[in-house]
């Protein structure tokens, strides 16, 4: 029988994957995928260090890889199955839509790309298919993956565009702002150094940078997603760090150097993730859209032209009520069908 997206979407939905945290989904994907039929792969991906990494897990986790046996692909097909935390429970539905945590981001992608290789392989494509786990942190899966690299022409990757093929998708700098002080009574602040106080004027300083803006693609974004410090109100601050991410429109040198002069000593800087803006070509017949947000693609350069396409809504993704329209799911398989074989029959 031919897979039933939306049934695939909800039996992943209702597994915990939260980004680290992948390995039952990971081994119920492995069985569900040579199930039918494909000569599966497991691709270990390491936990990082839990003592610098809030939530890190210490399971196995790995990507999952799918093809024939001794065929190499031309094209491979491929999204991410980790989501953002929490856990949200067992997939919901209603008529219209599918609602659960990474039923857009990316499970439902995961079903329809699944379902849309088997109908090719079917009709004699040399497809297979790449799911990976750590994209929602540091696609830690893709960077494992990328070394793997079997030899593809074309790699279509899934993320929320409602169905529009992209022309260009933000990258992302992680940067993260760690200040030292000295403890000291409250009552008595001359005789200490008050970290906070270092850490919020140099994010001061950086949040009204005036970062790059491209004209066909809009403007770098800034986030401060975490901040933490001090010891308690009446004890002035030893140490104190912020996170921030922000979404790149062009290379990141510029903006590094920015970000240091900014910060001008008052704070140690780590760049800990740097993923590139990427531009990608348009079709004929597609509608297009630009990602204002980061996929794996640049971390998957060894798997051949990337092209980005999926259902679901980015504005929905990371939040209690993400959710997907069950017509645009069942879409996204037609329209991954289309853009594969026109890619494979070498027209374009």
């Amino acid at each position: 029988m031919p897979i039933d997206p939306i049934a695939l979407t909800k039996q992943l939905v209702n597994i915990d994957s939260t980004t680290y945290h992948e390995g039952s989904c990971g081994e119920f994907l492995a069985s569900f995928l040579a199930g039918e039929g494909w000569q599966v792969e497991r691709q270990s991906v390491p936990q990082p260090d839990a003592a610098t990494v809030p939530g890190a897990g210490d399971g196995p986790r790995f990507n999952v890889y799918a093809s024939e046996a001794g065929v190499i692909p031309d094209l491979v097909l491929s999204t991410h199955f980790d989501t953002v935390p929490p856990f949200l429970g067992p997939c919901r539905e209603d008529e219209t839509h599918l609602y659960g945590r990474g039923v857009c981001d990316a499970k439902g992608i995961l079903a329809a790309q699944a379902a849309a290789a088997e109908r090719l392989r079917a009709d004699g494509a040399k497809v297979a298919l790449l799911f990976v786990v750590g994209e929602e942190r540091d696609s830690a899966g893709a960077a494992v993956a990328n070394k793997m690299s079997k030899g593809s022409k074309f790699l279509i990757n899934g993320e929320p565009t409602e169905n529009r093929l992209a022309l260009a998708s933000k990258g992302a700098l992680r940067v993260e702002l760690r200040a030292h002080g000295k403890m000291a009574h409250s009552a008595y602040p001359e005789l200490g150094e008050s970290a906070i106080d270092k850490l919020l004027a140099a994010l001061h300083d950086v949040q009204v940078l005036e970062l790059p803006v491209v004209e066909d693609v809009g403007e770098s974004t800034s986030n401060v997603g975490l901040i933490s410090g001090g010891r308690a109100p009446n004890v002035i601050a030893d140490k104190a760090e912020a996170h921030l991410l922000i979404r790149l429109v062009g290379p990141s040198e510029s903006t590094r150097e920015a970000i240091m002069k900014a910060v001008a000593g008052r704070c140690d800087v780590d760049f800990s993730l740097d993923l590139p803006f990427v531009r990608m070509r348009a079709l004929p017949g597609f509608d297009t859209m630009v990602a204002k947000f980061t996929t794996d693609i640049p971390s998957l350069t060894n798997w051949g032209e990337p092209f980005l396409l999926g259902p679901g809504s980015i504005h929905v993704a990371h939040t209690p009520d993400e959710n997907i329209v069950k017509t645009e799911l069942l879409e996204a398989v037609s329209l991954y069908m289309k853009l594969a074989s026109r890619l494979l029959a070498g027209n374009d």
